[in-house]
């Protein structure tokens, strides 16, 4: 049995990580509020946007000829990869890196590469597959401009033919303690097939102004700007919500674990101090004898 310094020093340094531990489930819950809150606002002008937009791009006759629809032989292919820069939340990195390398091997025979967004992902990531570019700043000022750039430079890698597909890879929030691993094609956008519009635009006849295929050309880089923002936003969310979580078993198994070594520490001395007497009246019995 270890003796009674190495016990408590034990005790001392799982106390220590428990303060932490704890202190950080409380930072990522004050966090994942903010967050959440974020989200929740915003998911519902995003749905309506990209229900417009393809409800639109559905009624047009023809080809809309938008450069973002262009439906290509797939041959070149970038997985947009949304981790985080911080660890410390169970999966949540390790299954986005997951799901990533297995969209990846899916497109055998054609050329893969990555856009990091977050840390974590790209550590990872680079040592197996060829990163095109690595984002870990939007993290640090999130707003919808800064994800503008991040759109509007993945637009131009679609439409210069450098990529033929593209797509989303990231966490989406449903609660603090589950995630949602989500895969979205970003471009080419899929326009929705007039069989699923729903009967409000079927059987209207709007008047558009200025045409319905300048509106359509107007709204798909804003609704994919959104879409990015959209994830980004989510991933965030389900950062916190998941590092929260596995804080906050952290902290559990560090009391479970410090009152072991308590209970230890307390029976280590009371044999000890049962020792001690024993070797005084063994003492005291010699003397008399």
């Amino acid at each position: 049995m270890a003796n009674l310094k190495e016990i408590r020093n034990r005790i001392t340094s799982v106390s220590s990580t428990m303060q932490i531990t704890s202190a950080m489930k409380m930072v990522s819950a004050a966090k994942l509020k903010k967050a959440q809150d974020a989200i929740t606002a915003m998911r519902p002008y995003a749905d309506k946007l990209t229900q417009l937009l393809q409800s639109l791009s559905a009624t047009l006759e023809g080809d809309s000829g938008s450069k973002y629809a262009d439906q290509r032989e797939v041959k070149n292919v970038l997985i947009v990869a949304i981790t985080s820069n911080r660890g410390l939340a169970g999966a949540f990195n390790s299954n986005i890196v997951k799901e990533a390398k297995t969209i990846a091997a899916g497109f055998q025979g054609k050329k893969v590469d990555f856009f990091t967004l977050g840390k974590k992902g790209n550590d990872i990531l680079k040592k197996t597959h060829t990163i095109a570019e690595n984002n870990n700043d939007i993290f640090e000022d999130l707003n919808f401009e800064n994800v503008s750039v991040i759109a509007e430079k993945l637009m131009e890698l679609f439409t210069s033919g450098k990529y033929d597909k593209i797509i989303l890879v990231y966490n989406q929030f449903k609660n603090a303690a589950t995630q949602i691993v989500a895969k979205e094609q970003f471009l080419p956008i899929v326009p929705m097939e007039t069989t699923e519009l729903a009967p409000s635009m079927k059987n209207q006849d709007y008047i558009f102004e200025p045409t319905k295929e300048e509106i359509v050309e107007q709204l798909i880089p804003k609704s994919l700007k959104t879409q990015l923002f959209t994830g980004i936003r989510d991933s965030v969310a389900s950062e916190h919500g998941a590092r929260m979580t596995a804080m906050h078993k952290a902290t559990d198994n560090a009391t479970e674990l410090r009152d072991a070594l308590k209970l230890s520490y307390n029976k280590a001395r009371q044999a000890s101090i049962t020792n001690e007497i024993l070797e005084i009246v063994g003492g005291a019995e010699a003397l008399n004898n």
